[in-house]
């Protein structure tokens, strides 16, 4: 993850970039061969001794026990890091963002709370970063010797999972690989790092402060919506996100409804995301439709496409096309300082497409 990726196409981003990363979950490499160079030492947040230790963690993979408050920590995937930094604990090493990123290979949200935290990147007190860009770096995680190591949003396979635990405790996901709430994710994290107070201190902040901004925009409320991803150049260019992925919950948390074909769809399914016919686009009834798109150039072809046009949230103009790599990261992989950071840009967005509801 040495530097940013180019412009990836809509069916890397639907699962990869905006979401989830394929490559993360599918790569597993031997610690002889990704090794990136030399990683320099970091610590972790000041921490209160906490008598709350030994704590277990269940997860897909089993339990992990962690029998002391850990002060070495490191993260893998998206939100984990996020999850860590807003507790007040600074990774000693986390991943480099491939996508969304800024030329820091961060975000915007993380830089801020790292630079608040006195930990800014490019200065001493910073995690080490490293690469996952062909899957998790063990090597770099290996050579930080964490005591944790948090995956409780991540995509890992059990032989992830093994091969991580060879290193230090690993906290998994709870159930589906990507799917896992930012609100479980940060109890998880704030269980693992003797910080549970904090880390319900901070879910309740963060849901009021997300309410209070959604307020403002009183004609989202009970309208229905599908977020999802539209390739107008391609013909099965339709993926739409179940009801596990953080995006439809996101917009569900802020008083939107689910289309009644997404939630039925989603019923008993452990994935994030279902292809769909563009043949059966006019079937995909919502109020509202949110995608991602590459450019404005983009988001017209939609409009203009004879199968996706009959989306009816895209015949009636209500068509939400994000062309911002960055704010699609911050709702796809949603966490305490992502949020917040995206509220003000993605909610007028809704606001305008529920607008134009008839």
């Amino acid at each position: 993850m040495a530097s940013r990726i180019s412009e990836p196409s809509r069916r890397s981003v639907l699962k990869s970039a905006g979401g989830a990363t394929a490559a993360l979950a599918a790569v597993v490499l031997s610690l002889s061969a990704c090794s990136t160079g030399p990683a320099a030492s970091a610590t972790a947040g000041t921490t209160e001794k906490s008598a709350a230790f030994p704590v277990t963690i269940k997860h897909a993979f089993g339990e992990t026990t962690i029998k002391a408050q850990p002060t070495r920590v490191a993260t893998v995937s998206w939100v984990n890091d996020d999850i860590a930094i807003a507790l007040g604990v600074i990774p000693v090493g986390m991943p480099k963002n491939e996508w969304g990123n800024n030329a820091k290979g961060s975000t915007p949200w993380k830089d801020a709370a790292l630079e608040k935290a006195g930990a800014a990147l490019g200065t001493d007190k910073a995690p080490v970063q490293y690469s996952e860009a062909d899957g998790i770096n063990f090597t770099e995680i290996a050579k930080l010797t964490p005591d944790v190591i948090l995956a409780a949003y991540s995509g890992l396979s059990k032989e992830d999972y093994t091969k991580l635990s060879q290193i230090a405790p690993v906290v998994a996901y709870p159930e589906i690989a990507y799917g896992t709430p930012w609100q479980d994710a940060t109890a998880m994290i704030g269980k693992a790092l003797g910080k549970d107070a904090e880390a319900t201190q901070l879910v309740k902040e963060t849901e009021a402060l997300v309410a209070e901004k959604a307020a403002k925009y009183p004609q989202i409320k009970d309208k229905t919506f599908i977020y999802g991803n539209l390739e107008p150049a391609k013909g099965d260019g339709v993926n739409v996100y179940s009801a596990n992925d953080n995006r439809p919950r996101f917009l569900s948390s802020i008083g939107m409804t689910l289309a009644p074909v997404v939630a039925q769809k989603s019923k008993g399914s452990k994935e994030f995301f279902f292809p769909w016919s563009a043949e059966k686009a006019n079937e995909l009834d919502s109020d509202v439709f949110v995608t991602w798109v590459p450019d404005t150039t983009t988001a017209e072809a939609i409009t203009k496409d004879p199968l996706l046009s009959q989306i009816p949230a895209v015949a009636s103009g209500a068509l939400v096309a994000d062309t911002s790599n960055t704010l699609t990261l911050a709702i796809s992989a949603s966490s305490p300082l992502s949020l917040p950071w995206a509220l003000d840009t993605f909610l007028p967005q809704l606001g305008k497409a529920a607008d134009a509801v008839k």
